[in-house]
């Protein structure tokens, strides 16, 4: 069984209450969740390829991550989501901010990670994913909605798709 905490909308957590994942979360209450972008020092990213078993089976995503468990803290669960999932030791994470989605009852952290960790040495973590590679921010960015999820990750390829739009208005 994997308790959680129980956060108010504004990420402030609720003293004395606990949730535990696949209940039913009550309204007002939300749960903490991470998502780490993984940049490599030579500007590629990392992409990881959904176990079929689980929802968006077989799609890549821009980010590792997962919720953090009972007493974690945001950093902290971005530590253990990034490691689990991808075999990447990462000290320093910068966080590019937060999400609330009220219809699923989570609060989402964002953050970047920006590694020279070996390119050849990315761990899948079994049921999590099936595959990685790395793409530029140009294939990042023409990844279509239909071969890509995790719409935080989106909203970021968004971001760099505007910044390339000013640059060439320029």
């Amino acid at each position: 069984m994997e308790l959680w905490d129980a956060y108010d909308e504004h990420g402030n957590k609720i003293s004395g209450v606990t949730l535990v994942r696949g209940e039913k979360i009550p309204d007002g209450q939300f749960h903490l969740v991470c998502d780490i972008i993984v940049r490599h020092e030579d500007g590629e990213y990392l992409l990881t390829r959904r176990d079929s078993r689980k929802p968006f089976g077989g799609l890549w995503e821009a980010s590792a991550g997962g919720s953090a468990i009972q007493g974690e803290d945001a950093l902290a669960c971005a530590k253990r989501e990034l490691f689990e999932e991808t075999g990447i030791r990462a000290d320093a994470l910068t966080r590019l901010g937060t999400v609330v989605r009220p219809e699923n009852h989570c609060i989402y952290a964002v953050f970047m990670c920006r590694t020279d960790w070996p390119k050849d040495r990315i761990v899948l973590q079994e049921g999590e994913t099936v595959a990685f590679r790395w793409v530029t921010k140009e294939m990042l960015a023409n990844m279509s909605r239909d071969e890509l999820i995790t719409y935080r990750a989106q909203n970021y390829i968004d971001e760099l798709k505007q910044a390339a739009k000013n640059r060439e208005a320029k």
